[in-house]
């Protein structure tokens, strides 16, 4: 009889998921040469998104296709599954797959069995019931969302420039960005920076025309860098005639009206929310132990609490921090995730040869954030900046931090080219919907909205 390769699921083509899998393809290469384990990465995209960059390629600094890892390239000794868990049964090693197969088959859900479970779906967008949100708001997760988002400021720079009615110039030329964490305040710094360098080519959009609100329900932003420099971030925010609003939430954007909490009202085409994340919906779908915040219970050697064969780390794993102190966890960002997914790669190794495992142990060594073209903050091992070289201590971070020497060298490249050559201000968002001119011409109808504006 034929033995079966011992497999290895995967679930996740983040931070964790790639991570993990590279490090596994490293620890057990003998193993796979010889066929004795198999790697199963399950992720809904065919590419792990590099999310520190999605701010640069929506400013068009960075191109999105260099945002994007490709798995199947990177992953070559796994198998790589484009679909979505919806099910794990620990107990019977059974995971339920939704594939694009399934999907288009009309067929059941697939069952694949594991030796062994690594949980990485990551996180998704935490919203709350505001009225309107759902029809309205624009997300910053993904670099479909950040090029889309780039589409539309663009668009709306559009309309403003064409339209003779002043409300709709007002509403077109107003944006809302909800949300004080990395995500919100790079992604407007970004943007704004864009917008600004834009309007020198609109005869009749000046940058003071603009309205840049950024809603924070806590009172400080970017609590990652320390309270000195978040107190810094808004002074330079609204030296830029940013309007920072903090302790105020986003109460309604129904009819295309940002009604705050402090009373204030904003006609506005654009509202963007990135206030927060929440544990993916995959991990209430398992019969492993969660805390109470919905993340997997871990250990500080990546294995879930008291459940053999099963691993996490990232976003959906409650890791203890051993260098805080008892009761502390890791905080659920990049940093910790990357190397938690080599000591995760390290420690299946480990279990599997019957070694001892390592205990996870990562110091926080501080944070960068952008604000735009040579601007940005950094609290990094106790030091403080600001300006450039805050900004250029962020790129050379994360250039040092994305994935394999292909992408690092497209970035590269481009940040030069970006450097020697003009800003690109084109907007492109009738790839959104690809077909809608020969549905046109074909005689059917034209789509409501056909360059992709929200």
């Amino acid at each position: 009889m034929v033995k079966e390769p011992m497999r290895i699921l995967i679930v996740g083509g983040g931070y964790v998921g790639l991570y993990t899998a590279l490090r596994l393809q490293r620890q057990l290469k003998p193993e796979l040469g010889r066929g004795d384990v198999e790697i199963v990465v399950v992720s809904p995209d065919p590419y792990m998104t590099y999310q520190p960059f999605l701010p640069e390629a929506a400013a068009g600094s960075i191109s999105p296709r260099h945002v994007v890892v490709p798995l199947r390239r990177v992953l070559d000794k796994c198998k790589v599954v484009i679909g979505e868990a919806t099910a794990i049964n620990h107990a019977k090693r059974v995971a339920t797959l939704s594939t694009l197969a399934t999907e288009e088959e009309g067929s059941a859900a697939e069952q694949l069995t594991y030796d062994e479970l690594v949980l990485a779906p990551g996180s998704i967008s935490r919203t709350l019931p505001v009225p309107g949100l759902a029809d309205h708001g624009i997300g910053f997760k993904t670099v479909e969302e950040a090029i889309g988002l780039r589409n539309h400021v663009i668009e709306q720079m559009d309309i403003a420039s064409s339209t003779r009615d002043p409300a709709i110039r007002d509403a077109a030329l107003t944006f809302v960005f909800v949300g004080g964490g990395y995500a919100g305040v790079e992604a407007l710094g970004e943007l704004e920076d864009m917008a600004r360098y834009t309007a020198r080519y609109y005869h009749n959009v000046k940058p003071e025309d603009m309205k840049w609100i950024l809603v924070e329900a806590s009172d400080r932003i970017l609590p990652e860098v320390g309270e000195e420099m978040g107190r810094y971030t808004v002074t330079e925010l609204r030296r830029r005639n940013i309007d920072v609003r903090l302790h105020t939430r986003l109460e309604s954007c129904a009819d295309r009206v940002a009604v705050l909490s402090d009373g204030a009202r904003f006609p506005t085409r654009t509202v963007v929310w990135t206030a927060g994340v929440k544990p993916h919906p995959i991990l209430a779908a398992t019969d492993l132990p969660l805390n109470e915040r919905g993340r997997l219970k871990c250990t500080a050697e990546l294995s879930v609490e008291g459940v053999a064969h099963a691993w996490a780390a990232g976003d959906a794993a409650a890791v203890p921090d051993v260098t805080a102190g008892a009761g502390k966890e890791t905080a659920p960002n990049a940093q910790h995730a990357v190397r938690q997914a080599r000591a995760l790669g390290d420690n299946i190794a480990h279990s599997l040869r019957g070694e001892p495992l390592e205990t996870y142990s990562h110091k926080y060594v501080g944070s960068v954030a952008s604000l735009g073209l040579h601007k940005g903050v950094a609290h990094v091992y106790g030091r403080k900046l600001k300006g450039y070289p805050a900004w250029f201590m962020h790129r050379v971070y994360h250039l040092s931090r994305v994935p394999t020497f292909n992408r690092k060298a497209r970035v590269l490249a481009e940040w030069i080219l970006s450097g020697l050559f003009k800003r690109e201000i084109v907007s492109l968002g009738s790839l959104e919907h690809p077909r809608a001119e020969f549905e046109l011409a074909a005689g059917g109808k034209a789509p409501e909205n056909p360059k992709g504006s929200s």
